[in-house]
């Protein structure tokens, strides 16, 4: 293409990267608000959060003494469902992240009879929304005497047909067969091929898989909203709404501070989380991208 073309294209390049620009930022004022909003509602007393304007501080900055009244109030039951959410995290999504990544491996690297057939269950299963299946879930676990327990929440968690197939399609490409071949002449097990070649190729993947079930199970509500009746094994998410629910009813006890607080130390973990894991997906973005 010779310079003039170059030239006349020139101002339209620059009005598509303005328009795009423009774009971007309302897309990240319209993330970034919402949390600016929770921050700054987490520094007021109750008094200020209805006489004061939402989006700057109010005429105390009360912060610490939320955070202190949130991990005191009610015998320090917010660290009970914190302690609740971190369990149903670690053991379910955890769980899952290891099942989803061994059986979308064995799928992805393995042929046998019926594998056309699983493939297809598990995309009618990754269409199939989790709150159709919350409710003949609570009468099976209600059956079993597992209701109003740790396992009504964990077991549900442990199945994720999405991340089997994520893994699934990234296998089938991070892992090249020849490599499990020549692993596999040298004498080494399937499973030792599995732990020591295969499972570093795969981290990227694994990653992607464990922050989608972490972020799943840790903003779970529906399902232990139903599965659970005694507060003492709640999560986050259905304790802070109980909290919330407070300020309605003859005997309204109202401590939205306290909700916007706990909500506020509840996504924490999250952005911990994301920030800790984020270098493993920037180390596999490149993965092929260069021909040898």
């Amino acid at each position: 293409m010779t310079a003039p073309a170059l030239a006349r294209k020139t101002p339209f390049a620059r009005r598509k990267s303005l328009v795009l620009t423009i774009v971007m930022s309302l897309f990240i004022l319209y993330t970034l608000l919402p949390l600016f909003w929770l921050l700054i509602n987490a520094t007021k007393t109750q008094g200020d959060l209805f006489s004061t304007f939402g989006l700057w501080f109010g005429g105390s900055f009360n912060l610490w003494d939320n955070i202190v009244e949130t991990f005191t109030y009610r015998d320090g039951i917010f660290l009970r469902w914190l302690g609740n959410t971190l369990l149903y995290v670690v053991v379910g999504a955890g769980g899952a992240t290891i099942l989803a990544t061994m059986a979308g491996y064995g799928l992805a690297k393995y042929n046998f009879r019926g594998r056309k057939a699983v493939f297809a269950v598990i995309i009618g299963a990754v269409a199939v929304p989790g709150t159709a299946l919350a409710v003949p879930t609570f009468l099976m676990f209600s059956q079993l005497g597992l209701t109003n327990t740790p396992w009504a929440i964990i077991i549900p968690s442990l199945i994720s047909p999405f991340g089997l197939y994520l893994m699934w399609v990234f296998a089938s490409d991070a892992v090249p067969t020849e490599l499990l071949e020549a692993a596999r002449m040298d004498g080494a097990s399937e499973m030792r091929t599995f732990f020591t070649i295969s499972a570093k190729l795969l981290t990227p993947g694994i990653v992607t898989v464990l922050l989608f079930a972490v972020v799943a199970t840790w903003n779970n509500y529906f399902l232990p909203l139903i599965m659970l009746s005694d507060p003492a094994w709640y999560p986050l998410t259905v304790g802070l709404n109980q909290w919330n629910a407070q300020a309605t009813g003859a005997a309204a006890q109202p401590i939205y501070n306290l909700v916007i607080t706990g909500s506020l130390l509840s996504i924490i973990p999250i952005v911990v989380a994301f920030l800790m894991l984020q270098r493993f997906w920037q180390s596999g973005l490149s993965a092929g991208s260069v021909k040898q």
